[in-house]
């Protein structure tokens, strides 16, 4: 009886200890780099690089060096918005819960131009919504209306942590 007791007590000390796996607890896991680069190839867009730093995916992009000539500091600014805010950068964090943000890094040859990390938290479906519409207007009028592109660069530096390169960027207030 004295063993049946004992073994009881420490079943129940010891229960509250063990992992159990439930449906309520999220799986954290981090997905394939191919199946990342595969989210962003169906919206047709080309990544150069991905890995990952800690639970953050890291996408390193090429943008084109017209862009950067013709645009300026506004396309230099922009070009990491352009990927962060789209349908697949949504998927991932609706897909996988472990990532914990996204950062896109923009280089023109070997060179960082800019780069942005958006947090899984930072947009509710609202702002999702919005997000893209911003996106989608951006990509469609950028090169006749750049107020497209200056709107989409004002949403995402209030919703990203972000660095430009000042070989590319000017600091403000000296443009």
């Amino acid at each position: 009886m004295t063993r049946s007791i004992i073994g009881l007590l420490a079943v129940l000390v010891l229960f509250p200890a063990c992992e159990w796996v439930t449906p309520d607890r999220p799986d954290l896991t981090l997905p394939p780099v191919d199946s990342v680069r595969a989210v962003y190839a169906r919206e047709g867009m080309a990544t150069q690089e991905i890995d990952f730093n800690g639970n953050v995916v890291e996408i390193t992009v090429q943008q084109r060096p017209d862009d950067l000539q013709r645009g300026g500091s506004l396309w230099a600014r922009v070009g990491p918005y352009i990927y962060l805010f789209t349908p697949g950068t949504r998927e991932l964090f609706l897909r996988w819960e472990g990532i914990a943000g996204v950062r896109v890094i923009t280089q023109v040859g070997g060179t960082e131009v800019a780069r942005a990390l958006l947090l899984r938290t930072a947009l509710e479906d609202q702002l999702w919504h919005r997000s893209l519409n911003l996106v989608g207007r951006a990509m469609q009028e950028g090169t006749t209306r750049p107020s497209r592109l200056e709107e989409l660069v004002r949403w995402g530096e209030e919703r990203t942590e972000y660095e430009y390169n000042p070989e590319f960027v000017s600091r403000p207030g000296s443009e």
